[in-house]
């Protein structure tokens, strides 16, 4: 109706004003008209008012593919370091180009989400990978980023760092849920991590991880390892992107948020919910069993340390297993019962690990005499989690 009586005189300022006053809901009714127009347009042009492109065909496989669940990093096979090794090496890399994630520059310019952004992923490479070499700690730090862009996770470094933190068996990344962040970091091993942390958010791509999302140390078996695509090994950790169309460049799509939970608040959640888990877990009887399962986790990765249950008999005799789900001892024995390790095949560390006693060679975690320690000290893992 008013575009009627518009079109049919010539339009000018003051007969504009004078037609709006005249039939307010008139011009009520087409603004409303007019701005959803214009809306709708925005929605659907692209840069400069272009049409929107076509869907590619990774976006449209995207698109029909329900968003995949989270892993629980404490799903492992209950088997030997050796025997995991072997598992792990079995599973074959997967094929196909593996190209590298897009850059992640998050500048300092922004002030309280950067400084929250690099004390979060210094964390991260601190706690997962502080012995590694610099290639294995660019490799956390870039797991970390890539996550903050895919959308099955948050949009946020910290949010991708202590996410599940208050769940001890929820954590995505294991530190923040097994009492490592108690330890104070030391500091020729937290000031490297934090070079790393601030090349990554400057943009520093490590190209050998591609589009991965997920890790996990060498010695553990995880069952969810052969469910996702396999790149290879970086350090102590083999890497895993999703597979199908959510481990594709496509699904790395996701706006970084653009702020920052405060990871000093994170800590103490952290921390506080790992008490409350502590204090609710079932402890032994026995004081000799509780010194016992004390004695054996304090060299365990905790990944590993979680799941340690010690038995002692009335005359001495000690049994320790592994606490599992249900189902999960005898899928493990299935999955394992073809796997043996010669004598002629274990290494001094292992057996020094499995039997206690002397070897002929020192094993890794001792060191050796001639550089007082230094090259173990070098190579001795201690992430504490996986993905």
């Amino acid at each position: 109706m008013m575009i009627a009586a518009l079109e049919a005189q010539p339009v000018t300022a003051r007969s504009a004003t004078r037609w709006l006053r005249a039939h307010p809901r008139e011009a009520l009714s087409a603004g409303l008209l007019v701005s959803a127009a214009i809306a709708s347009i925005a929605a659907v042009a692209g840069p400069a008012g272009s049409l929107p492109r076509a869907l590619t065909e990774e976006e449209k496989a995207l698109a029909a593919t329900p968003r995949p669940a989270l892993i629980n990093p404490f799903q492992v096979q209950a088997v030997s370091p050796e025997q995991a090794a072997q598992i792990n090496a079995a599973l074959p890399v997967a094929g196909g180009p593996n190209p590298p994630a897009r850059p992640f520059v998050l500048s300092k310019a922004d002030g309280l989400a950067y400084s929250r952004a690099l004390e979060c992923l210094t964390q991260a490479v601190y706690y997962e990978a502080a012995r590694e070499s610099t290639g294995g700690q660019r490799a956390v730090a870039q797991v970390v980023l890539n996550r903050a862009r895919h959308a099955a996770y948050p949009s946020s470094v910290c949010g991708v760092v202590y996410q599940g933190h208050e769940r001890p068996t929820g954590c995505q990344f294991t530190f923040t849920c097994d009492g490592s962040l108690s330890r104070a970091p030391m500091r020729e091993y937290w000031e490297p991590a934090r070079k790393v942390a601030e090349a990554a958010l400057a943009g520093y791509v490590h190209a050998p991880v591609g589009n991965a999302t997920h890790y996990h140390a060498y010695y553990v078996a995880p069952y969810w390892a052969p469910t996702l695509s396999k790149i290879g090994v970086i350090g102590a950790h083999i890497f895993y992107r999703w597979a199908g169309a959510w481990g594709q460049p496509a699904a790395f799509a996701q706006r970084y948020a653009g702020r920052e939970l405060d990871p000093v608040g994170l800590r103490k959640n952290a921390l506080a919910a790992e008490a409350r888990f502590a204090a609710l877990a079932p402890t032994a009887d026995d004081p000799a069993e509780a010194a016992l399962e004390a004695k054996l986790k304090q060299d365990l990765p905790p990944e590993l340390a979680k799941l340690v249950e010690a038995q002692v008999g009335p005359k001495g005799q000690t049994r320790v297993s592994l606490r599992l789900a249900p189902g999960a001892k005898e899928a493990a024995r299935k999955a394992t019962e073809n796997l043996t390790v010669s004598r002629s095949e274990r290494s001094s560390t292992l057996d020094w690990a499995l039997e206690g006693g002397e070897t002929k060679e020192k094993p890794l975690s001792r060191g050796t005499a001639s550089d007082g320690g230094k090259a173990a000290a070098a190579d001795a893992l201690t992430s504490s989690g996986q993905q």
